[in-house]
């Protein structure tokens, strides 16, 4: 059988090893001067005042919603995502109302909130997907009373402008999945430039803990040093990291642009996409899944976009904004390709070749 492709592989090397050996010596496991050293380095890296590190993208989300107080709100949601979105703000005790996005960003809209909203309307959480950014237009959308909690677990790094993604919304949260641009194994960050918000998050991560007292609701989502030791190191590298998966990109956009059938995720304007994902769409019905198939007889790993949370069953009877059809048609048809450090310009020519036969 022919050589393995993976669909993501983790930058990791000795580095990491030997920080992880430190931490472990240290014999200061839970979260510590470490995970405090990596809050400050996301800090830094997305310019933002603030970052409070979580045990997960999901638990960044809760932290960040039982701090902003949506309990019996109203949460405009992308309907395309992973569904810990919006599983989240119902955990939190708010009311998620799903939305649309674009077929080509795939991500939502002003335009498409600004039809949502009512006058009850006082919390969005879009979905920025796959390394490419909300369109600038977006957080206008604060001018109305409305405060923004995005989910950029794959945005790392992107930036809008001069800008990066972490500092845009009134408070982001990011993911160190293994399949993220860089990884911790699991584990999230919030940031924000809100003091009191972030102080409410390091609350709530924490048992409720204020000082010495416990003085509110709150949680255990505390993350170890071992893996923000990881984080650290991968910090590093993440500049180098986003220049090779540019440039793979790159090399896909090329090749695919010869397959009719084939449309590429559309890059915001002014933006870096950083491409935390590789996706694209399929134009012709039901055969997404044929190309999927016949990769994996391959031996390539591919994925789905991601989905479209009103076709799931945990979903069907949520509330919605319009026919929620663009989120629908992408569930049906897109398809995640390989991307990482380990591929090569041939597995790339490789992959595209199987699916122009089609």
């Amino acid at each position: 059988m022919r050589k393995r492709i993976f669909l993501m592989r983790p930058k990791i090397d000795n580095r990491e090893l030997e920080l992880i050996k430190k931490v472990l010596f240290s014999k200061i496991l839970t979260e510590g001067e470490v995970t405090h050293r990596f809050e400050q380095r996301i800090a830094r890296y997305v310019k933002a005042r603030y970052a409070i590190a979580t045990t997960s993208a999901t638990t960044s989300l809760h932290t960040a919603l039982e701090s902003l107080g949506v309990k019996g709100k109203k949460v405009l949601v992308s309907d395309f995502t992973f569904p810990a979105t919006a599983l989240v703000i119902e955990l939190a005790g708010g009311i998620p109302i799903l939305v649309d996005v674009d077929k080509e960003t795939m991500n939502v809209t002003r335009e498409t909130i600004e039809e949502s909203i009512d006058s009850s309307t006082r919390f969005v959480l879009p979905v920025s997907l796959f390394g490419n950014p909300l369109e600038k237009d977006f957080y206008k959308i604060r001018n109305q009373g409305v405060r923004i909690l995005e989910d950029a677990a794959t945005n790392l790094g992107t930036k809008l402008e001069n800008k990066y993604v972490g500092t845009l919304a009134d408070v982001t949260c990011f993911s160190f999945h293994p399949r993220k641009i860089i990884t911790t194994g699991e584990g999230g960050m919030i940031t924000t430039n809100d003091k009191k918000l972030a102080d409410r998050c390091n609350s709530y991560k924490m048992f409720g803990k204020v000082g010495t007292e416990f003085v509110k609701a709150g949680t255990n989502y505390k993350i170890s040093d071992v893996l923000s030791a990881i984080g650290l190191v991968q910090m590093e590298k993440i500049e180098g990291i986003i220049k090779k998966r540019i440039a793979q990109a790159k090399i896909y956009d090329e090749l695919l642009s010869k397959i009719d059938f084939i449309h590429i995720q559309k890059p915001v304007k002014d933006a870096r996409h950083t491409y935390q994902s590789y996706v694209c769409y399929v134009t012709r019905p039901n055969l997404r899944d044929k190309i999927r198939n016949k990769l994996a007889r391959q031996n390539i790993e591919t994925q789905i976009g991601t989905y479209a949370l009103h076709c799931l069953p945990a979903f069907r009877k949520h509330r919605r904004k319009g026919k929620l059809e663009n989120s629908e048609f992408l569930y049906k048809n897109t398809i995640s390709l390989p991307l990482h450090e380990e591929l090569t310009t041939d597995d790339q020519e490789f992959i595209c070749k199987i699916i122009k036969e089609f």
